[in-house]
């Protein structure tokens, strides 16, 4: 990065891979044979994970039920939450509508520690859930075995007992595409955003360019510079932008759970 500038290489909080990024994908490639042919490190590249998000779409009543006994001492935790959906961007609320003491009051934050803990990893395809709301409403407790371990595990049992109950979905991140073409080929620069699943915004004209304007899923523009290029005989540029997430459609939520279950085993995860 010292003698080349139009690189850029940093970790990606959401994902925690390690991106290398710059003009293109041949400007990338020629960094890596460098790193290789210098200095002998070997680098592995693969496609960028997509930071996908879940979320639900129904409101349902769920108990979180945790009783283990094992000859001294058990644990006892019972939890009703109600789950319901927030609108896009609202990150997620607990609020404690506990009244009569049916649960201790000292109880009640393991409750969203652990609903909180278990939103790391969704429902449907293991993405960090956002934008819902937990109320805990009701649940009992026991003067010896319950505890705040007893009460954070049932906070994770409830929150796993919401994917038939509250329509769990994927959201996948888009992204606000400009592109500058030539007109003569806008047409085909439109065809390829489109059958990236864009929604064409707009066009207009800036001087010599045609400037279009979409959204597209960040998961469809993977080497799009390299095919830009290739469309626009290298006179076509672009500008991205994060726009916000929306819900995946159906195939493309299976694919991901697919995936993503076939990883989990590779690496071993259960």
């Amino acid at each position: 990065m010292d003698e080349d500038l139009g690189l850029r290489y940093v970790r990606e909080p959401q994902t925690k891979e390690f991106l290398l990024s710059g003009q293109g994908q041949m400007h990338v490639e020629m960094a890596v044979a460098r790193l290789k042919k210098r200095y002998g490190v070997e680098v592995l590249l693969h496609p960028p994970k997509v930071p996908y998000r879940e979320t639900i779409k129904g409101r349902a009543d769920v108990q979180g039920k945790h009783k283990k006994q094992s000859g001294g001492r058990g644990q006892y935790g019972d939890c009703w939450v109600r789950f319901s959906p927030l609108p896009r961007g609202s990150g997620y609320k607990f609020v404690d509508s506990i009244v009569g003491g049916v649960i201790p009051n000292r109880y009640i934050p393991a409750v969203d520690r652990g609903i909180q803990e278990s939103a790391v990893r969704g429902v449907v395809a293991g993405y960090p859930m956002v934008d819902f709301q937990a109320e805990c409403y009701d649940g009992s407790y026991h003067d010896v075995d319950s505890n705040e371990m007893s009460f954070k595990m049932a906070g994770i049992l409830a929150f796993r007992n919401i994917a038939p109950k509250c329509r769990p979905v994927l959201l996948e991140p888009l992204v606000e595409v400009t592109v500058w073409t030539p007109g003569e080929i806008l047409g085909d620069v439109m065809g390829d955003l489109s059958s990236r699943r864009g929604q064409i915004l707009g066009t207009d004209t800036e001087g010599r360019l045609t400037r279009i304007k979409a959204i597209v899923p960040e998961a469809e523009l993977y080497k799009y510079a390299t095919t830009l290029h290739s469309i626009t005989h290298g006179r076509g540029t672009f500008h991205l932008e994060h726009h916000g997430y929306a819900e995946a459609p159906p195939e493309v939520s299976a694919k991901v759970a697919a995936d993503n279950k076939r990883d989990g085993k590779e690496n071993g995860d259960e």
